[in-house]
């Protein structure tokens, strides 16, 4: 009999006596990257990347219902360990996934009457203006993110820096524009140059994603 990855993962830990109540399972798109700004290996390699950070998240989330929550700590504790490592993983494995989704559209466009050029426009002052800006967090990133969403707090769209997966997010904060910074997206084929490889991707953003992205985000606004 063919067995789930979630009674796999069961049988590894030896949990099959016990529930598994809040475990989830998550499983790595393959994406179909066209752009030739990137090399055929550096692609190949950020999949595998995807790949292992969702892996390392339904390990931990199977962990978790294990895991005793009546020693949890501070300052040392396998749940607390867990559920800090639940999140750099999760949020490696999503970024990831937004970022491959919202990158090379060799046929790149974005019109002046759509919701993502209007609603940048309104925020940022002007297109040119919003741009700067983004690179300027892409620039400024120590092994990271740029991100361009929507703010519930603000209630407004605003570029962050992410560093590493998990420093820097602010509460309420819906991404729409995801852009890899870390040096194993653009190292392979840039070397040190971080800002062709940002030109690049920008030059190639899939609009069409985005503003779905952006279409959803204002509807959760209108929620509050």
């Amino acid at each position: 009999m063919n067995k789930t990855l979630t009674e796999i993962i069961r049988d590894e830990l030896g949990l099959n006596d016990k529930a598994v109540n809040e475990s989830y399972v998550t499983q790595a798109k393959k994406y179909d990257l066209r752009t030739e700004l990137l090399s055929q290996k550096t692609k190949e390699e950020h999949q595998k990347l995807l790949e292992g950070y969702i892996k390392s998240l339904n390990d931990v989330s199977v962990k978790l219902d294990a895991a005793d929550r009546d020693s949890a700590s501070p300052n040392h504790s396998e749940f607390g360990s867990l559920k800090r490592e639940e999140v750099w993983n999760m949020n490696a494995a999503y970024l990831h996934a937004l970022y491959f989704e919202n990158i090379s559209d060799l046929k790149s466009v974005i019109t002046m009457d759509s919701l993502a050029f209007m609603r940048i426009e309104r925020d940022f002052g002007d297109f040119d203006a919003w741009q700067k800006e983004f690179v300027a967090c892409g620039l400024s990133s120590q092994n990271g993110w740029t991100v361009m969403g929507y703010s519930l707090m603000l209630k407004r769209y605003i570029n962050i820096i992410v560093d590493l997966h998990s420093t820097g997010i602010p509460i309420g904060f819906i991404p729409c524009i995801v852009l890899d910074c870390w040096e194993h997206s653009y190292y392979r084929d840039y070397l040190s140059d971080r800002k062709t490889y940002i030109y690049g991707m920008m030059k190639e953003f899939n609009w069409k994603k985005i503003e779905e992205r952006m279409q959803k985000a204002e509807k959760m606004a209108k929620v509050q």
